[in-house]
């Protein structure tokens, strides 16, 4: 066990006794040479590196308003609203004025550094130096950066902590990309298992017909075709301050809880200003207008309140709405719903009930429709505890490599001999 010592620097902490401290200004010079990216390609600084400029990158016409990065070099993202948007560059080309771009002026080993800036207490450490009026405009400047104070170990530790990390932590991202590809490969499977559950049912070999209905294609032979205006109406009726603000997901249907301050998962602002809230009740369908075309479908299952921006439609006949949530969220049933839905951009697309009343869904039979929701809800369930389980492990896993890697950089783990 090697001897330690406060390092004097909070997000540090204490560092091993032979190590030393400096600035970031002494480590790295800025390079401040602005170009045109016709002369020099250009590359985007993204929480994965410096890559060649996304094709989700804002582009202007300010072609020769761009920042020289040198291969080798170190850029960061001054925004705090690009926390964590870091690395050493393998290219020559230029990048966004909002970059700091650093070149080393000593003796060093680059990817020790690069581990060290991509920790989340530095990460942290680099905001407090920043300046802004709002929190999306705060910026941390070279002027301010160059003043944080890092550790500075031995080049030959440097160089044996970033192997390590390098070797270590590829094993992980292999972990961590195998999972993540299984748990896209059982949501595609849950997928595919509402879909076929929708428009085939759950009761094996039967006769088919064609549904006419070109999203849907062939249904059971004793199916009906309708269109929603003959199966719902629309429902207006204001909501009272007891009931609870129910919300519409994209991901999981309507909530049977009312929003927490805390929901990660919005679908509209709430507001304390409940009068223009609308009622809903157990059986109702309801759904978001401008993201109706992402799925943001549900069926109502207590009694609660939503946003106007919602349209709620009540039950003309017997109809078990979890059937048709179900249906409604296929991704076929949302590309239909895209194509109903009017606007100039698609994050400005709503599907009012005019139009939604004339889309022409599959109907089967009420005693089929239930048969067919709790198929789905049981087989859902299954695959969902395995997502969930898979989603902790990999939490858990993203959570220890950020530990992990923030232990070696500051020396509170030791890389192991061989």
């Amino acid at each position: 066990m090697r001897k330690m010592r406060d390092s004097g620097i909070e997000w540090v902490g204490q560092i091993p006794e032979n190590w030393e401290l400096g600035q970031i200004g002494q480590l790295y010079d800025e390079r401040k040479v602005k170009v045109s990216d016709r002369d020099y390609p250009p590359l985007s600084v993204t929480m994965e590196g410096v890559v060649p400029q996304l094709s989700t990158a804002a582009k202007t016409d300010a072609h020769d308003d761009r920042k020289l990065v040198k291969k080798g070099d170190f850029a960061i993202n001054s925004r705090s609203d690009r926390r964590g948007s870091c690395g050493i560059s393998d290219y020559d080309g230029s990048v966004s004025l909002i970059n700091t771009i650093l070149c080393p002026q000593t003796e060093m080993n680059p990817q020790y550094y690069d581990w060290l800036f991509h920790t989340t207490m530095f990460s942290d450490e680099f905001y407090k130096w920043g300046h802004g009026i709002v929190d999306d405009l705060w910026t941390t400047n070279w002027s301010d950066m160059k003043k944080i104070s890092v550790p500075v170990p031995t080049i030959e530790e440097q160089q044996s902590i970033a192997t390590y990390l390098n070797h270590l932590c590829s094993l992980m991202d292999s972990v961590i990309k195998k999972t993540k590809a299984s748990i896209e490969e059982y949501k595609k499977l849950r997928q595919a298992i509402i879909t076929h559950a929708v428009t085939v049912g759950v009761r094996g070999d039967r006769t088919m017909k064609d549904s006419g209905i070109e999203w849907i294609g062939n249904i059971p032979e004793e199916w009906e075709v309708f269109r929603i205006a003959a199966l719902y109406s629309e429902r207006k009726e204001n909501g009272n301050d007891e009931l609870p603000i129910l919300t519409v997901s994209i991901n999981t249907g309507v909530s049977d809880r009312e929003l927490s301050n805390d929901e990660s998962e919005r679908v509209f602002v709430r507001s304390e200003d409940r009068s223009k809230y609308m009622r809903v009740y157990p059986g109702d369908l309801t759904y978001n207008m401008m993201r109706a075309w992402q799925g943001a479908f549900g069926a109502v299952r207590v009694d609660g309140m939503v946003s106007p921006a919602y349209v709620i439609v009540k039950p003309r006949r017997e109809i078990d709405s979890r059937y048709m949530e179900a249906l409604l969220r296929t991704q076929p049933a949302k590309e239909e719903m895209k194509r109903y839905s009017h606007g100039i951009a698609d994050f400005r697309l709503r599907l009012y009930w005019d139009k939604f009343r004339t889309i022409k869904v599959c109907f089967p039979p009420i005693e089929e429709q239930r048969e067919i929701a709790d198929y789905i809800d049981s087989k859902c369930a299954e695959i969902d505890e395995l997502i969930a389980k898979k989603e902790q492990f990999l939490a858990e896993l993203e959570n220890y490599k950020k530990s992990m890697i923030y232990e070696y950089v500051t020396g509170k783990k030791e890389v192991p001999h061989s």
